[in-house]
């Protein structure tokens, strides 16, 4: 673990050694308290110990495979997970899987890219809890590292929760019910198990019914201005929500296209 003890821990899960070294210094440097692994049953562990806020976890391992290590630990941890590809041809592949990742960063990158991408993830909102079994998530796709100086840099701190709706309120849209505070949504009753980009993107468009969101808006209030440029991943993270939600052909319960601007709700039943 680190030198300072601090309220938030990470762990590196990497088994190149100077990689390693990297990851642990640029989190340490940002205020985190880390633990290491050069293995996947060894990171598994170590998740279990020290209940980390972060992960950093190599795809390719000398035992777990890193997306087996990810689902695995998705089984009783909510911590943020960032996979490290040394592939630029394995980014496609983990864009489609659902392994309960937040993000990616291919190899090789900066520390000031770390940060950059670390920086985005706690700016939204998380559960106070760790569930027992939280839902997985999509990777992320990559976004351009920011131009400030490392010595210039904030300093990596959670922001408040989004404005889409007071704590403790229950939104309500027909069928589909979002409760901001328990982080929960349910369709006919029946609860659905949603990432934290995803219940973001739905709790923002369900506390403003009638607006017509553009790619550009969703990017800025669920990922920041830094991703902005990057609509893609709107794009997959919708695609995605709109399945579990049952949304499929032309004619969507509850999120619809609007061509050549975004996306909006669909009408509420009266």
């Amino acid at each position: 673990m680190g030198e300072n003890s601090t309220d938030r821990r990470a762990v590196v899960v990497e088994d190149d050694a100077d990689m390693r070294i990297l990851l642990v210094r640029t989190l340490q440097r940002h205020g985190f308290d880390v633990a290491e692994a050069d293995t996947g049953a060894d990171g598994l562990r170590l998740v279990r110990e020290h209940s980390p806020d972060l992960v950093t976890l190599d795809l390719n391992l000398p035992d777990l495979d890193g997306t087996e290590v990810c689902r695995r630990l998705r089984e009783f941890s909510n911590a943020y997970v960032v996979m490290i590809t040394g592939r630029a041809d394995e980014i496609d592949e983990l864009m489609g899987l659902q392994i309960g990742a937040d993000d990616y960063i291919s190899k090789p990158f900066s520390p000031r890219t770390v940060q950059a991408r670390i920086e985005a993830m706690f700016r939204r909102p998380r559960p106070a809890t760790r569930p027992a079994a939280p839902p997985p998530a999509v990777v992320l796709e990559a976004a351009p590292a920011p131009t400030a100086p490392a010595a210039t840099a904030p300093s990596l701190v959670a922001a408040a929760p989004s404005p889409a709706a007071p704590d403790g309120e229950r939104m309500a849209h027909g069928p589909l019910v979002v409760d901001v505070d328990a982080r929960q949504v349910f369709v006919d009753d029946e609860e659905l198990l949603l990432t934290r980009t995803e219940f973001d993107l739905l709790a923002l468009m369900v506390g403003s019914p009638r607006r017509v969101w553009t790619r550009e808006m969703l990017l800025r209030s669920v990922w920041g201005d830094e991703w902005a440029s990057d609509e893609h991943l709107v794009e997959v993270h919708v695609g995605n929500l709109r399945r579990k939600l049952g949304d499929r052909g032309r004619n969507p319960r509850f999120i619809r296209t609007v061509r050549g601007v975004g996306y909006g709700m669909v009408a509420a039943p009266s």
